[in-house]
């Protein structure tokens, strides 16, 4: 009979966690080099967050090709180089807290027409970034198309044109744009991490935990991405592999409070009552006031009148 009421009480719903901010910062300092390794001056560089499109930074490299930007948030950001005569590059990288990030980028030649196409290619996505700056997302996805048009092999820009997708809840043809952005840079953390999201959001867990796994693959020190895959485990009914991953990301990060409400709803789930007990009482500990704070409470209530607190 304990059994049965505890598991009946499972019927909690679980909700992602999509974005979290930081108070720290952090800075990325690189350098450009031709396919020899000798140092390009004057390359363009412009770095642009993933979480806030409209925080974009713009500074060129110094003689010794090298480059350093400070004051940035914690997160992933692309970082574009561009110089006249040469291929474009992007590359996705990760700030974290107090800590440089540090990248060294090749960029190679290119043909005069492709170096143009290129050229037109870039300043269309950068008008993009300023159309999306200022919410007019329709426009700013017809500008990634047109660049895409003109340099089909830039990941960041398919990357952009998801983002916008999204916005205008296009929801198909944003995780269309995701999915080539991450076959074209199977590295990029934030295009795994929008298409499991935007399969998420679609009820399509099965498919959405594949791309939770290579984003905890790509950031293990990430507990939004953990959390992220614990919810989506457990609705494909992976109750054990789901704690698993909110116990990790509670590893990363101890104060992460929805985490623990997930991890004792589970152990209820097993009728571990001391570590629910543990797990809930953190939980409202931390977030005394969430929308699942009263959920929790009862839950507390229930379980130490079971008298299986020992």
């Amino acid at each position: 009979m304990m059994k049965k009421s505890l598991l009946m009480i499972l019927f909690i719903g679980v909700a992602f966690c999509l974005e979290s901010l930081s108070q720290y910062q952090g800075r990325v300092e690189g350098i450009a080099v031709d396919p020899e390794g000798n140092p390009l001056e004057k390359v363009e560089v412009t770095i642009i967050s993933q979480k806030v499109p409209t925080a974009r930074f713009e500074l060129t490299t110094d003689k010794h090709g090298r480059f350093v930007q400070i004051g940035l948030f914690p997160g992933y950001y692309q970082v574009n180089f561009k110089k006249t005569g040469f291929a474009p590059q992007s590359v996705e990288v990760k700030v974290s807290i107090a800590e440089a990030t540090k990248i060294e980028v090749k960029l190679e030649p290119a043909e005069a027409a492709a170096a143009l196409a290129y050229s037109e290619a870039d300043k269309l996505f950068l008008k993009g970034n300023k159309l999306y700056a200022e919410s007019k997302f329709a426009e700013a996805a017809a500008a990634y198309e047109e660049a895409i048009q003109l340099n089909p092999a830039q990941w960041a820009y398919q990357m952009n044109l998801g983002l916008a997708l999204k916005k205008m809840e296009r929801t198909e043809e944003a995780r269309a744009a995701f999915a080539k952005a991450l076959e074209l840079n199977p590295a990029s953390f934030s295009a795994a991490k929008e298409m499991a999201e935007g399969l998420a959001r679609a009820g399509n867990f099965e498919e959405a935990k594949k791309y939770f796994k290579k984003a905890v693959e790509l950031s293990p020190d990430d507990p939004d991405a953990f959390y992220n895959l614990g919810v989506s485990l457990v609705n494909t009914g992976e109750s054990e592999a789901a704690l698993d991953a909110f116990l990790k990301c509670v590893q990363i990060n101890p104060d992460y409070a929805d985490a623990y409400f997930q991890i004792g709803t589970l152990f209820v789930g097993q009728n571990k009552v001391k570590e629910a007990l543990e797990n809930l009482e953190r939980f409202l500990e931390l977030a005394p006031n969430h929308e699942k704070a009263a959920v929790a409470r009862q839950l507390v209530e229930f379980l130490k009148k079971s008298g299986l607190t020992l």
